[in-house]
Formats: structure tokens, sequence, C-alpha cells
């Protein structure tokens, strides 16, 4: 049997949110000293000794002591080679080391633009630039073949160049909050793509259609926007398993949503929707989906009573209080920044919900009387 969860109040569940965060970092922290002080530790050096020992042909008299591993790195200087037990331990500091050569990492607001010395350095993989005031990308990101990851979020990014479109090996991408205002359709030719994050741009209102060629995607985030509607392209992904397209201006679903066979997490809330269409019965694999909205009036029974074990949460929108101002853009900023915090509550409120496998009978439904 289907669930539902209906919410009425944001602000007090942050708030015991929160809490259970601070206590589970405790929990993390104490566990993490407690096997830093435990034995585990000791046996695995005495195991890796010993296999070294043995590869060498050391006789065990020579690290035994009454039963017990000597670990004395004499022994194995004795026979003239380094002891590997110090290469193991050097082995993780040098992998990272050389993992860390191939990414980029910037943020800070005194950054305005990027520097000129990357453009040298074509043979990263991901590029890392958050939190800066740094508003276009150069079109000799083209250079950079190898790239897997292009993280570019909370910037004041307002446009992606055309040259995007030739890293065809790029797999994640992530301009979410900046001020981009469309997409290019260029963006349809990184066929391997498998995520897209335009969250929190506040201004996009369609997609190009040649991002129907992204047939590997798997993640898309459009959420604060202003779509008025589920791009075309987006029906076209097949392999689509995450969509988020909250905090919108929909008001009504495509017939035809159901295209979307593979789609598991479907998140709608803050939009004008006025009903759900019951093709969303027909998806085979929708385990989550999230609506919301005071317009709201009419979703197929089945949705709630669903035996493929769909979890359907319903949040009860409230009225914002809206903050007078004269700049234009400052109001947009506030905006954005309360969407970051409700991006950061939602995101920790279903990583909760889709754990649990099951919900017990007496939480089937659960009524909160709190406000947004």
């Amino acid at each position: 049997m289907g669930h539902q969860v209906i919410i009425f109040d944001f602000s007090v569940i942050r708030g015991l949110w929160e809490t259970r965060v601070k206590k589970n970092k405790e929990r993390q922290k104490k566990e993490k000293e407690r096997l830093e002080k435990s034995a585990l530790e000791k046996i695995k050096q005495e195991w890796n000794f010993i296999l070294e020992c043995r590869k060498k042909g050391i006789p065990q008299s020579k690290y035994l002591k009454n039963g017990f591993v000597d670990i004395n790195e004499k022994n194995l200087d004795t026979y003239g080679k380094t002891p590997q037990l110090k290469k193991s331990r050097a082995l993780p500091d040098e992998v990272n080391k050389e993992k860390n050569k191939f990414i980029f990492q910037l943020s800070g607001e005194q950054w305005t633009e990027l520097p000129d010395s990357l453009k040298e350095q074509t043979y990263l993989k991901e590029w890392h630039v958050y939190n800066t005031l740094i508003q276009t990308i150069p079109a000799y990101i083209a250079l950079f073949q190898d790239l897997r990851v292009l993280e570019l979020s909370k910037n004041q990014i307002n446009h992606l160049p055309a040259e995007i479109g030739c890293l065809k090996n790029l797999k994640v991408l992530n301009v979410s909050f900046n001020n981009l205002k469309s997409v290019p359709p260029e963006l349809g030719d990184c066929e391997n793509l498998e995520k897209l994050d335009l969250s929190g741009n506040m201004e996009i209102t369609e997609l190009p259609f040649e991002l129907s060629n992204l047939k590997q995607l798997t993640f898309v985030d459009v959420s604060a926007n202003k779509f008025h509607s589920i791009p075309i392209c987006v029906l076209r992904m097949s392999n689509l398993q995450w969509l988020d397209i909250s905090s919108n201006r929909l008001t009504d679903l495509p017939e035809d949503i159901d295209r979307l066979d593979e789609l598991q997490t479907l998140l709608l809330q803050k939009n004008k929707l006025t009903y759900l269409p019951r093709a969303l019965v027909n998806m085979p694999k929708l385990s989550l989906l999230v609506v919301s909205g005071d317009d709201l009036v009419e979703m197929p029974t089945a949705i709630c009573e669903s035996t493929t074990g769909l979890k359907f949460v319903s949040l009860k929108d409230s009225p914002v209080e809206t903050i007078v101002c004269e700049d234009t853009e400052e109001i947009i900023e506030n905006e954005r920044e309360r969407e970051q915090v409700e991006k950061e509550f939602m995101k920790a409120y279903i990583e909760d919900l889709m754990e649990r496998e099951s919900t017990p009978s007496y939480t089937t439904k659960v009524m909160l009387s709190l406000q947004l």
C-alpha cells in the first residue's frame, strides 16, 4: 500500500532535522575515535608486516616474540630492502597527490574571472568552481577533451559558451544557482552526460530540443526557474531516473509523462498544478512523488492507493512573506538564498524517506498542523 505524508510546516521540521544531523555527526565522530583507538588498526598493521616478512623469507623467530608480532622495521632492514609497510602507508598519499593533478578547484569572491594559466592545463578531468564572481566561461573550454566533471555552482555565470558541446566525455554538469537565462543547444552534443543540474537560476523558461540527444542522462534538476511545462526534450530522455522541476510555474503535466518509464523520483512541489494525470500510475519504477499547492484539487486515487510501493508526499504551501525592497536584484537574491536552504532541507528529508523500505502502519498518514 502506498504511503502519504502530509506536512504543513518546514521551519519546525527543519529545526528537528538540524538537531538530528548534529547528533548524527557527533555519533560519527565518536565512532571514528573509537575505531582509531581500537585494535583493528594495529591488527591490520601487524598482518601487513607478517605478509611482507613472508615474502622476504624472514623466519617467524625473527618477528614473533612469545607469540606476539614484533613490528620492528629493523627486521626488514636486515634483508636490505625498504620496508613494504612504509611503502603501503605512503601509497594512499601518492595516489591522492596523483589524482589531484587532474582536479582544478577555485572559490572565493575575489575571483572575477578564471586564471590565465588554466588554459594550459588541458589534461584536467574535473573543474570545481564555486562561490566566485565569475560571469563567463571562456571558449577555450573546448580544449579540455578529458573533462568529466564540470561543477560551477553558486557563481555569477550568465551564459554557457557553445563550445561546451565539444566536451564529449563530460558526465556531470552543475551550473546551479547562477544567472543563466538559457542553455545552448550545443549542450545536446555532450552525449555521455549523466547528470545535469540547472537549479536556482531563477530565469530559465525552456530547454532546447537538441537536449533530447542526451540518452545517458539519469539525473535532471531544473528546480527554482520559470518553466511553464516539462520541456519536450526531457520527455525524450529515456534513461531519466530523477527529475526535480519544483519551484517553477507548472500548471499541468503532459499526458504522455509515462514515456519516462525509468523515472524513480519526481519532485513537483511549489508549482501551480491543479490536477495530476492518471498517466503517473502507469510509470512502473516511480517510487517517490512529491507535490504541493493549494491549487491542487484533483489527483488519481490510485496514486495514494498504489500497490507498487510508491511513496506519495503532499506538501501544503503557505503564503511566504513578501520582502518590500526597491532593488529587484536583491529580491531575486533573497529568493535564491531561500531556495538553497529549502533544497538542502528537502534533500535530507527525501534521503531519509527513500531509506525507509517500509513505513509502520501507525505512521502511514502523518498530519502536522504547522506553518511553512
